[in-house]
């Protein structure tokens, strides 16, 4: 039954950005949390990302960018999560993303950005509070 209740998340590495060590950190900290995490790896589209979370049964997918293209890449994800049918998925991520894009992020429906400096604790408390364990 444990196994039933624990947060799933995909993480993911969206684009060409090939900076992967703060986000398998991150997919590190929430493992080690108790989380089930499936990281994706690299180089992955929107749809990939996408078809993984709906296989796995994720409560969450969380992206990492760091190419500055956040803004397209955030906004594909959530656009093919509400085509299919998957908009209770909730979204969030990291990665050097401007204070100014932080209000239309949370506009599309990214739940919470992650910027440098963000610990490892603090990802993973925001994870267990804002996405519902499933039983």
């Amino acid at each position: 039954m444990e196994a039933e209740s624990r947060i799933r998340v995909v993480i993911a590495k969206p684009g060409l950005d090939g900076h992967d060590r703060g986000v398998k950190i991150v997919a590190r900290a929430l493992r080690d949390a108790g989380m089930e995490v499936v990281y994706t790896g690299l180089h992955q589209t929107p749809e990939q990302i996408v078809r993984t979370a709906i296989q796995e049964d994720a409560a969450a997918v969380g992206l990492s960018v760091l190419s500055g293209a956040h803004m397209t890449l955030f906004a594909k994800v959530i656009e093919l999560l509400a085509e299919n049918d998957a908009s209770d998925i909730v979204v969030f991520g990291g990665g050097i993303i401007p204070d100014e894009d932080m209000p239309e992020l949370e506009r599309m429906g990214v739940a919470r950005v992650f910027t440098p400096g963000a610990t490892t604790q603090e990802i993973v408390d925001w994870v267990r509070s804002a996405i519902p364990s499933r039983v």
